[in-house]
């Protein structure tokens, strides 16, 4: 496979943009950790292998358990081993990412608002939507893991 175009040096605004949602991120009420199993979960329904490698590691320098890394993509089989704020964010984050399907339910933003207040539910959202278009940079331009 030939090597694409490395995003960052082809439209630097463009990067720097989507580095300020990040550091917007970093500024919210959110974990760390939480930041990271969203961010897991989404870029596992989108098939980013670069993301899901990138911010495993990010979870784990940030103190999570790797047997709960493993058991994202079956949160729901799982309950155990979740919070249940872990669950709805994890909810939120699929509802968000697979948005063709159904959208944020109502039901669901309705538990987000009632948990969280609507500050820390936009910040939740934005955080999704800023994973799910990492993933399609590193999706589009088949962005590898590094070992």
């Amino acid at each position: 496979m030939q090597d694409r175009l490395k995003m960052g040096l082809v439209q630097p605004a463009a990067y720097e943009a989507m580095d300020a949602l990040d550091v917007f991120a970093a500024r919210t009420q959110i974990s760390k950790i939480q930041q990271e199993l969203m961010r897991i979960r989404a870029s596992q329904i989108n098939g980013c292998a670069y993301c899901v490698h990138y911010h495993s590691a990010e979870a784990i320098k940030q103190g999570e358990n790797e047997k709960r890394l493993l058991l994202i993509s079956v949160w729901r089989e799982a309950l155990n081993v979740f919070t249940i704020e872990e669950q709805l964010l994890l909810q939120m984050t699929e509802d968000i990412t697979l948005i063709h399907q159904q959208g944020l339910r109502e039901e669901l933003y309705q538990r987000a608002i009632k948990s969280f207040g609507e500050i820390k539910t936009a910040q939740i959202i934005m955080v999704i939507v800023t994973i799910n278009a990492w993933n399609r940079i590193g999706v589009g331009l088949k962005m590898q893991p590094e070992y």
